[in-house]
């Protein structure tokens, strides 16, 4: 193993304790890069308002990264006087659909999307620029690296890079004005325009765009001829338990469940087996992990899906692997739209390794179905393919009848947390 030689400056925002997908990334690439000869340091805020908490993965963070913290101002905290609830779901990009949303909620939403831009963690950028400008002359740091969402931490970058001689990164985890909810912020022309502009400034300042998908890169090819690199997103060699299979024929949806993502095929097929088939009644059970919407609830209501629901609600990320490994099948739902054809949800890499069938729908040519065909770790379906959906869910239910239910999976090792480091890694030295 390397001793550490190279610095790297990571602005992020998302770090432990916060819960949710958007820590995991960075975490990661953290965890590894020192086995690589980089130093990483990483700037966090020091007193965010995280929606969510998982205390345990502090202890995933390598002890030889250094971390710089600045306070933060956060809008979302005097929000909450107005609704705890609301604010916390808007934070976590759950967003109701309009014709359900409250007063409090399209009000929320409109300064969200037109005062607040790009978003709400905006004010940290000029304390950031100011703290880190001095920082970096004094350690001689060489390169900088931004994560977004949020996405005002380019600006951060952005910044940096006009008034220092750095090599800068910016790595979008997510698209900035194509991500799903961009268009549920009832955006005035002019803030429209304005998050555009950001968007163009940062891509054309930065020395390499980094995303993590190929669509994402071919979407940003028609807006920057900088360098644009591909590094997914992936899969930790986690120490969990492992219990028994669940006794039920358990298919498990982990994450969060957005309006957007509402699969009504699945509800539809789901309810006409349990009314078909007795011994699917018998066995059947839905599982959801994480935050769920009151449109979701309400379809599955709506379905006389409920006596089949096992909602735990939010569970820390080792509590929720434990729980996938233990379902029968693990459902993996994206919108239904052409700019989430770019989406690879970040617990896809974690269903692969968890050695248990995928069901996912989704887009059709979306970036996360050819990895699920390309690895054999499930099956794909389009909105609209109900009918092929239904047979394969009783497929599956038959070989759990018969202990048979098993995914034989291929070339996984790509996706691992420490190759896709180690990607990173030749490419700081490449932009040394």
């Amino acid at each position: 193993m390397e001793s550490p030689t190279k610095k790297v400056l990571i602005v992020c925002y998302y770090w432990p304790p916060a819960g949710g997908p958007g820590v995991q990334r960075w975490l990661k690439f953290v965890k590894y890069l020192p086995d690589f000869g980089i130093q990483p340091i990483v700037y966090i805020p020091e007193n965010p308002n995280y929606p969510l908490l998982d205390e345990k993965l502090n202890s995933d963070v390598n002890e030889k990264a250094i971390i710089l913290k600045n306070k933060i101002f956060e809008p979302y905290a005097l929000a909450s006087i107005f609704s705890k609830n609301k604010t916390k779901k808007i934070s976590a990009g759950i967003i109701t659909k309009d014709k359900k949303q409250s007063w409090v909620e399209k009000m929320m939403l409109w300064i969200r999307g037109n005062i607040f831009i790009p978003d709400a963690r905006v004010f940290w950028v000029k304390p950031s620029v100011n703290y880190l400008k001095k920082y970096i002359q004094e350690n001689h740091i060489e390169t900088v690296i931004t994560t977004g969402p949020p996405h005002s931490l380019h600006l951060i970058g952005l910044a940096l890079k006009k008034q220092l001689k750095i090599n800068w990164i910016a790595d979008f985890r997510d698209p900035w004005t194509t991500i799903g909810y961009h268009k549920e912020l009832k955006l005035s022309t002019w803030a429209a325009n304005k998050h555009k502009k950001w968007e163009a400034e940062v891509l054309n300042s930065c020395d390499t765009v980094l995303v993590t998908s190929p669509t994402t890169k071919k979407e940003f090819q028609a807006l920057t001829t900088r360098p644009i690199e591909v590094i997914t997103n992936g899969y930790d060699v986690e120490r969990v338990e492992r219990k028994p299979l669940d006794a039920k024929f358990t298919m498990a949806h982990i994450g969060s469940f957005l309006s957007q993502r509402n699969p009504q095929i699945l509800w539809e097929s789901l309810a006409e087996l349990i009314q078909e088939n007795e011994a699917f009644a018998q066995h059947f059970q839905l599982k959801l992990i994480g935050a769920v919407s009151k449109e979701v609830l309400h379809s599955i209501s709506d379905y006389q899906l409920d006596n089949y629901v096992n909602n735990l609600g939010y569970v820390s990320h080792e509590e929720a692997l434990i729980q996938q490994r233990a379902s029968q099948v693990l459902l993996l739902i994206e919108i239904d739209s052409e700019e989430t054809k770019c989406i690879i949800p970040g617990k896809l890499f974690e269903y692969m390794v968890s050695e248990r069938p995928i069901l996912a729908i989704g887009p059709k040519d979306s970036d996360f179905e050819s990895i699920i065909k390309s690895t054999n770790t499930g099956v794909f379906f389009q909105y609209h393919e109900k009918e092929a959906l239904k047979a394969t869910v009783l497929e599956q239910f038959q070989q759990y009848l018969n202990a048979n239910l098993k995914v034989h999976a291929v070339g996984l090792q790509q996706y691992s947390r420490k190759n896709l480091t180690a990607q990173l890694a030749q490419l700081l030295s490449s932009n040394s």
